[in-house]
C-alpha cells in the first residue's frame, strides 16, 4: 500500500501529534528522491528500530553549488512512492518549496571546523551549509526521534551529527553501512549516468580501496599506497582525482598511517560523472 504523500507542514505535524499521543517513536529517512537500494536499506533500518517511518523527498537547492546539477537532478516522485510501497512507510513528506524556504527566509545553519574544511568542502563551496540548513528544518518539522543516513556520504553524516548535537535537537543520527552493486561500486543516483563500460571501470574504485585498507592494517605507510593507487586509477581511464585521503574516522584529520580508527576517502571523475566512496580501515 502506498504511503500518504504530505506536502504541507501542517499535515506533517498533525500526523506527528497522533503518533506522539500513542507513544510511538518516529524514524526519518531524508532523501532527494531518485531512490535506489541504498535508500531502501535506510528505510528498512528505520522500520526495524522505530514504530513509524517518514521518508522525506526534497531536492534542496541550497546544497547545489552547480546550477546545472540542480536542473538535471532526477525528479521521480511517482516511481519513488512505488518503491517505498512494499516497505510499509507511514508517510512520504514531499514539502512544497515554500514550506522549507518561505518568502523572506534568511537563516543559514553552518557547521565550522575541520570536518567541513577538507574533502568535499573545498570542492563544493556552500554544500554543507545547504545540507545542515535543510536537515535541521526536516528534523524540526517531522519531530523524528531517529534519523538514518548512509555512510557513503560519511563527511555529511559527521556534519549532520555535529549540527544536531550543537543545536540541541533531540534526535539520534544513525549511520548505516554503504550498499554496493555486485561489483562493489557504491550505489548512487549518479551511477545511471555511466555507460555499461563505465560501470565496469567504476567497480575498480572499491577494489583499490579495499587493497589499500588491507595494506594499511598491516602497518604500511599511506603515502606510497596513495601514489600507487593514483597511478592505477589513471591507467584504468579515470579522470581527475579530487582527493584520495586517509583520515581519522572521528575528526577527519589526515593520517600518515592507520594508527587509530580511520577511513579511506575518494572523489574521482569518470565519464563526466563525479563518484565518491569511502571504507573503514
Amino acid at each position: 500500500m502506498t504511503a500518504p504523500i504530505l506536502r504541507r507542514l501542517s499535515e506533517m505535524r498533525a500526523l506527528r501529534r497522533e503518533w506522539t499521543m500513542r507513544g510511538e517513536t518516529v524514524g526519518l529517512v531524508p532523501t532527494m528522491g531518485a531512490l535506489h537500494q541504498g535508500h531502501l536499506s535506510l528505510v528498512k533500518a528505520a522500520k526495524a528500530a522505530c514504530d513509524r517511518v517518514v521518508v522525506t523527498i526534497f531536492v534542496n537547492p541550497k546544497q547545489f553549488n552547480n546550477p546545472a546539477d540542480l536542473a538535471n537532478y532526477p525528479r521521480t516522485e511517482e516511481d519513488d512512492a512505488q518503491k517505498l510501497a512494499p516497505l510499509g512507510v507511514d508517510a512520504i513528506y514531499v514539502p512544497d518549496p515554500d514550506e522549507i524556504y518561505p518568502e523572506g527566509f534568511a537563516t543559514e545553519v553552518a557547521v565550522a571546523g575541520a570536518i567541513i574544511d577538507v574533502m568535499e568542502g573545498p570542492f563544493r563551496p556552500g554544500h554543507f551549509e545547504g545540507v545542515a540548513t535543510v536537515v535541521a528544518k526536516l528534523f524540526l518539522q517531522t519531530g523524528a526521534d531517529h534519523a538514518f543516513f548512509g555512510e557513503k556520504d560519511y563527511q555529511q553524516l559527521l556534519v549532520v551529527r555535529r549540527m544536531a548535537q550543537d543545536m540541541d535537537i533531540p534526535i539520534t543520527v544513525v549511520g548505516c553501512e554503504t550498499v554496493r552493486e555486485t561489483g562493489g561500486l557504491a550505489m548512487s543516483s549518479r551511477n545511471v549516468q555511466l555507460t555499461p563500460q563505465g560501470l565496469d571501470t567504476a567497480a575498480h574504485i572499491y577494489r583499490i580501496l579495499t587493497a589499500m585498507a588491507q595494506q594499511l592494517r598491516a602497518g604500511q605507510a599511506y603515502a606510497p599506497l596513495q601514489s600507487a593507487a593514483l597511478n592505477e586509477l589513471a591507467d584504468l581511464g579515470f579522470g581527475d582525482v579530487e582527493y584520495l585521503d586517509l583520515r581519522c574516522a572521528d575528526t577527519l584529520v589526515s593520517l600518515p598511517v592507520a594508527d587509530r580508527p580511520a577511513r579511506l576517502f575518494i572523489a574521482v571523475w569518470l565519464e563526466d560523472v563525479r563518484l565518491i566512496d569511502n571504507i573503514p580501515v
